[in-house]
Formats: C-alpha cells, structure tokens, sequence
C-alpha cells in the first residue's frame, strides 16, 4: 500500500511539474528560514550542557526594588558580593557557592617585557572549579585561586603573554592592579559557555585592593558580581527561595541609607541562562528567547504562505483528479485511502523541499553568519545527527499541515457525481476559502514591505538626525593604560589638530554613567541624572553652547572635581526655576554624598541614543574615569589621522592605536541595532512577496487553462485583447485590492506600537503606504499579466480545431 502512494504520488509530481515546482520551491525556501532558526536553537542549547551537575547549579539574580516598593521593570543576572557566602554560611540547602566579580584584566604587561596586551577576565572564588567543573592542564585546583593576587589562564592567554608553555611560577603586571603570580592553566576545551573569559583571578585579591584604597568597597552594590549555587542533592529552588526572601527581610528592607538601592532576589537555573529570558548585566553576549520568538514569528509567517500555496494549488487542479479518484472509489477504494494518498504526496513534496532547502541553507550561510548577532554569539551553523533528524520530523509536519485540508476536501469527492458530471462538476464551493488564502498571503506581504520601509526610514533618520552637538572632523581615541595629559599635549603640536578633550564616553552611542543628585539630605528621592566625566576642554569639542555660567577652568585642575555642569533638561529636573537660579546652587551626589556647586548650564543636546527625550545630563570632571580622547582637527582625516598616529607613538610606541571618526562610532551603534532587523526583516519580506507571487502565479495559470476555449470563443465573436486581459485579471485585481484594504491599517495598527516607543520616530503617511501598494502591485501585476497575456496571444484555431 505505502509503496503504490509513493508511486502514484511521485508519478503525479512529474505530471504536474509546473505545479510541483511552485509547491517545493514555495515550501523549501520557506523550510531554510525555519532550519536556520531551529540550528540556532540547536547551537545555543548546546551552551553549559557539558556540566554534570548542571541541573543542581542556579544563579542568583536581582529584582530592584523602587522607593514605592514596587518590582522595577527589568531583571538583573548581578547580585551582591556577600549573598553567596551568607546562603552557605547562615542557612542549609546549598552545598557550594562559586561568585564571579567584573574588575580583572583588560590592560596586562608582561613582566619581562614593556608590551601591553588586552585579555579578559574575573575575579573568581576557589570553588569555580567544582560548581562550573574547570579543569586544570597545569596548576592544583585547591590552591590555584586561594592567595590573593594569584591568576590562572586560559590557554589562549597563555600564547598571548608567554613564549613558555608552561607559566605557573611566572608573574605578570595587569594594568594598576598590581602584580599577579600565575597559578593554573585551563585546559582547552570546545564546550559552549556562557561565561567566556581568558583569566580568573582570586577573590581574595578583591579584599587586598579593598585595603589599599584600590577598589572602593561596594558590598552592597549588585551589579558588578554574579553568584552561583550549587545546591545539595535532592533540594529543588523552592527549598531555597525562602532563605534569599529571609535575607531580603533581614538585611535589605531595614536598609535606611538613601544611597544603597534595593532589591529582592531569586534563581536561575544554569541550563535557562542561555537561551533564557532577557537580563540586565549578563556576564556575556546570550539568546534572549524574545529574539527567538521574533525570528521564529517571522518564519512562520512564511511558512503559513507557503501551505497556503499548497492548499490553494492543490484545491485548483482537483478538476484534473477528479476522474481518478472517482475510479478509485468505483474501485472499492475507501476514503480514509484517499486521504492518505492525498497526504503522502504533500509529505513527499515537503521532503523534496527540504532536500533543496539544504542546498539553500548551504547558500545562505555565509550570510546568516556575517550578521552582527551571529558574530558576537560566535554562532555555529554546523549540524549533527539530531538536528538532521528534527528537520526530517520538521518537514513531515509541514507536508501533514500543508496536505491535510487538500486531502479531506479531495477525498470527500462522490463518485457519481464525479463520473457521470465531470464537464458540469464544480467545487468552486471552495473558491471563497482559496480567495481568502490569496487575500492573506498578499496581505501579510504588504504587512512586511510597509514593516521594511518604516524600519528603513527610521535607521535612516537616527544617521541622518542632528543631534545638537558638532560630530564632523572629529576622532575618538581609546586610551586604555595612556595618561591622557601625556597624549593631549603631545597632540596640541600639530597644526592640523584644533582641539583635544577628554571624556568617559562617545554622547549618542547608547552608554553613560548615571548618578542620583537631590538638593538637601532631608529630600526623600534622588533625580537620576546620565553623566559624562569629562575635562575643560570637552564642551567646546563637541560644540554645545553654554546657556548660563561657566565652564570647567583648565587652571583649577582637582579641584573641578567639586563643580558639576547640567543642562537645561537637568535645571527643569532639579525644579530651578530657570538656569540663572541654578548658578552656585548644591547639589548631592548620590555616589559619595559629595556635595557639587553648579558653575553652568549648557543647551539640552541629545546625549542619549534618538530612541528617549532628551534627559537630565551632567558634566564632572572626573580624571579616574577618563578613557577617550576626542580630537577635533581641521584639514584632510588622512592628515589628522597621521598625525595621532605620529604622537601616539611618540607616547605610546608599544601600544596599539585604537581610534575611529566620531560619526561612525555613533552610526556604528544605530548600524548595530537596526542594521540586523532591516537585513532580517526585509529579507523576509522579499522571501513572501516571491511566494505570494508563485502561488498567484499558479492560480493565474491554471485560471487560464482551464478558460483556454472560452478565450478562444469569444476572440472569435470579436473580443479585444484588452477585453480579454480585464476579464481574466479583474478577480485576482480585487484580491489585490481587498489584501491592501486589509494590510495597511493592520501595518500601521502593528507598527506604531514599537514606532510609539520611540522618541524621535517617522511617521506612518502617505508616502510609506503609497511606495508599499506600489511594490506590491508591481509584483502581483507581473505575475497576473505574464498568464493573461500569453493567453490572449494564442491563436483560436489550435484550440477549437477539434471542436
């Protein structure tokens, strides 16, 4: 039996090749998408499932909690310093404790040579080599991160730092932290985590960098640690959520210091981290399962377009299979047969396409891993046995949903009527549901090319925007280890160069330091403010006018550390009533408690990315946290650009020059954020536009054939060409029209939701709609017109010769 479908099936796929083609090449492009997004599924499930006890390991994150009490609207993966050895100290549950701490490496010179070389790291408890099952190629895991200022390495730093493969004795300087005897080598290893890192140093030496006025102590600050349990054999999440509840009531709701923030904590368990839901501080770069849903909603749709081609093709040629199945039933042939042999064709359709969907997916690689996304997830695209067979089990699901609707129809046909009635028969009953399956494909079309165009526009207008502050002949400089003075007076000897400020970070490029500010110690709330640290030569490099007062005094040095600098955003924030009443006023800092006068008012520019109102901003002048340079030059770049150079190395001659044009290193951030989604997005739309086509493409053929005497007849009776193209195109013309009636106010409903999120956003007009409807009926008119015309065009006496 299965052997007679699969020949009958494969007998009328050659038969019908015109169709069978739409059909697979519909459902095989649309199978790529969905395999690529089920191999990234795949590759991220592999991340941390080499631990053996990884059901048992949870990580503790943050939920802030505000001055109402209330839960704030993101998660963080950070938590306090002192939670972990607390939860194993104070209460039961939890067999070991491994902390991670952000802080450690960055600017490393190698002990016997002057060479700075930039590696990565944290400071880690001794317990990292149990709970997260490190191994050691070289160095005892019980004592390797005991003594405070003690380093492992990966094996990767290691040929970075040493000619020697075997370091452990050896010591290095990292940055101003101080010299670090290395203790391990890590053991190479191509297991997936979500903790990437190329140094661990010991937690203890976090105490002794307290202690020399190194570190500020922030124990009570749970953003910059993160803490995993394991828990003791047989203890589930619920057993523990109570003890960080009990901790919570205990050591941070009797908290009355303003200055420490408040939150609540709960568990993680390693094997959701990544893909999990969407934190804020994640140790490393992870799929938020949002993004999974997004890409995923996306292929479905596509694939939705495809079956629709299927059931809608397959509904249309009945007529010709009509007399088979009539014989099959006359036959004695049941139609529980006739199903599934109607279905294992679409099975078998569904498995041809995804044998050309490889070969797609093959193609599109190259593509899909150049995305910014597939770069910093250091995608892998390489499949192994198990994903083969979900794609097999994928495209069987596909051919039953694709093939189920056709075959119950199909199989439902009376033989007497089919036999006795075959001219007369119809099952145009069913014409309204294939009518509304064109009506939904090209109306999710058009959903898509109106999406792509608003998506483009905005990614448009945030490159294009003034942001209020004078980007052009501009290039930032990272200055890592580099004092910055050294440099800046090096640079002021060229002609070429007219100024050189110094700052914490590029305005517009989506960070900034923030600070709590309030008048008095009797104010309940703080007014949070973004801050730049900056010197007295940053507002005049960037151009913002000073509305009131003044700026930082080159000559002051340390002592504009005690001024701060707002804008006029700020002088609303702090309620003065206009910037001249803010001139020598005190405000608090929230991180010190150090009180700042207020020497000026600069004019609001957006510091922000375009995305949010411009907000309270300020100005400090804090050397500690200095770490660009922005040089403002005249003349040629490629002159600029020589001379940094030239004075870099003239300072630094050892290390590399890290620098970039202002513009790109703030277009670089909009190009990162939206430059995947208009890839992804418009790629997608292309991909159902060309579906749509093909299954319009289909209907509009097999309308013509199955009318090619009527044509015929009536070019006879005196019908005009132009006649004849009307009446062929007018029905797939109003489906045209009722998929754009449908589609626009859907798409501006759907996008103005996230447009709404937006601060500075374009706008839903005319022109987007009209530039969309066009696209689209470029399209579907060129598809319809190809089969219409070519059926005027044929001569009536080799269609009614016979007659």
């Amino acid at each position: 039996m299965l052997t007679n479908y699969f020949r009958t099936a494969i007998r009328n796929l050659a038969r019908h090749r015109f169709f069978s083609f739409i059909n697979i090449f519909g459902l095989s492009v649309s199978m790529t998408i969905c395999m690529g997004i089920i191999m990234l599924v795949a590759d991220q499930m592999t991340y941390d499932r080499h631990n053996t006890k990884r059901d048992r390991i949870y990580r503790v994150i943050s939920i802030p909690i505000g001055a109402d009490g209330l839960e704030g609207s993101f998660e963080f993966a950070t938590s306090p310093l002192p939670l972990g050895p607390e939860l194993s100290q104070s209460y039961t549950g939890v067999e070991k404790v491994a902390r991670l701490k952000r802080g450690f490496g960055n600017g490393w010179v190698e002990f016997d040579q002057d060479v700075n070389i930039p590696l990565s790291g944290f400071y880690a408890d001794p317990e990292v080599f149990d709970v997260l099952e490190y191994k050691l190629e070289l160095g005892d895991p019980a004592t390797a991160l005991v003594e405070p200022y003690s380093t492992v390495l990966t094996r990767k730093a290691v040929k970075k730092l040493f000619k020697t493969d075997n370091p452990i004795g050896q010591s290095i300087k990292v940055g101003d932290l101080g010299v670090f005897k290395i203790t391990g080598v890590l053991e190479d290893t191509d297991n997936k985590s979500h903790i990437v890192f190329e140094a661990l140093a010991s937690m203890a030496t976090v105490k002794s960098l307290e202690a020399a006025g190194t570190y500020r102590k922030d124990l009570d600050n749970w953003h910059n640690a993160w803490t995993y349990l394991l828990l003791e054999e047989g203890k589930e999440p619920l057993d523990i959520q109570p003890h960080l509840n009990d901790v919570y009531q205990k050591h941070i709701v009797p908290e009355t210091n303003p200055d420490i923030p408040k939150a609540r904590f709960s568990l993680q368990q390693l094997n959701n981290i990544t893909p999990g839901p969407l934190l804020s501080n994640a140790i490393g770069p992870f799929l938020p399962w949002i993004f999974i849903y997004f890409l995923g909603g996306l292929a479905l749709v596509v694939m939705i377009t495809s079956c629709f081609n299927f059931t809608n093709l397959s509904i249309a040629r009945s007529l010709t299979r009509a007399k088979e199945i009539g014989i099959r039933k006359v036959s004695g042939a049941v139609r529980l047969q006739i199903f599934w042999q109607f279905l294992s064709e679409a099975i078998i359709t569904a498995l041809l396409a995804l044998t050309l969907s490889m070969v797609f997916l093959q193609a599109l690689k190259p593509l899909m891993l150049n995305l910014n996304f597939a770069r910093l997830l250091k995608w892998d695209l390489e499949a192994n046995l198990y994903v083969y067979l979900v794609f097999v089990a994928f495209a069987v699901l596909v051919g039953i949903l694709a093939g189920f609707f056709p075959a119950v129809v199909l199989s439902g046909f009376q033989p007497i009527k089919v036999l006795k009635n075959l001219g007369t028969m119809r099952v145009f009953s069913k014409m309204g549901l294939r009518k509304a399956l064109l009506v939904a494909q090209f109306s999710m079309s058009l959903i898509f090319i109106l999406t792509v165009i608003l998506i483009y526009n905005q990614l448009h207008l945030f490159l294009k925007a003034d942001h209020g502050f004078d980007m052009s002949n501009n290039l930032v400089v990272r200055l890592g280890e580099t004092k910055p003075k050294e440099l800046k007076t090096e640079l002021l000897k060229y002609p070429q160069i007219e100024n050189v400020a110094t700052s914490s970070h590029v305005p517009a490029a989506g960070s900034t330091y923030g600070v709590g500010f309030k008048k008095t110690f009797e104010e309940k709330d703080w007014t949070e403010f973004s801050y730049y640290a900056v010197d007295e030569d940053y507002r005049e490099n960037i151009g913002v006018d000073l509305v009131e007062g003044r700026y930082f005094d080159a000559d002051a040095g340390e002592s504009n550390s005690n001024f701060v600098v707002i804008n006029e955003a700020g002088v609303k924030a702090l309620h003065y009533d206009s910037p001249k009443n803010a001139i020598g006023e005190i405000v608090i800092s929230q991180d010190d408690s150090t009180k700042l006068e207020i020497i000026g008012v600069i004019k609001d520019y957006n510091h922000q990315v375009l995305m949010a109102e411009i907000g309270p901003l300020a100005h400090m002048y804090i050397p500690d946290r200095f770490g660009l340079l922005q040089v403002k030059y005249s003349g040629p770049y490629d002159e600029a650009v020589h001379a940094v150079e030239k004075a870099w190395a003239q300072v630094n001659p050892d290390l590399k020059l890290d620098y970039k044009n202002f513009e790109e290193e703030i277009r670089g951030f909009y190009q990162l954020a939206f430059g995947d989604i208009v890839n992804v997005v418009g790629f997608i739309s292309v991909l159902a536009v060309l579906i749509s086509s093909l299954g319009l493409l289909g209907m509009a053929t097999y309308a013509t054939e199955t009318r090619v005497k009527e044509i015929s007849i009536r070019k006879v009776l005196g019908a005009s060409d132009q006649a004849l193209v009307f009446l062929l195109s007018n029905g797939f013309l109003r489906i045209l029209a009722i998929s754009i009636l449908i589609a626009v106010p859907t798409a501006y409903f759907l996008n103005n939701l996230w447009l709404e999120l937006i601060a500075y956003h374009v706008v839903f007009d005319w022109a987007v709609v009209t530039l969309g409807v066009l696209i689209l009926l470029v399209f579907g008119c060129l598809t319809i017109g190809s089969q219409t015309f070519r059926a005027t065009y044929v001569n009536p006496v080799d269609n009614l010769k016979n007659e």
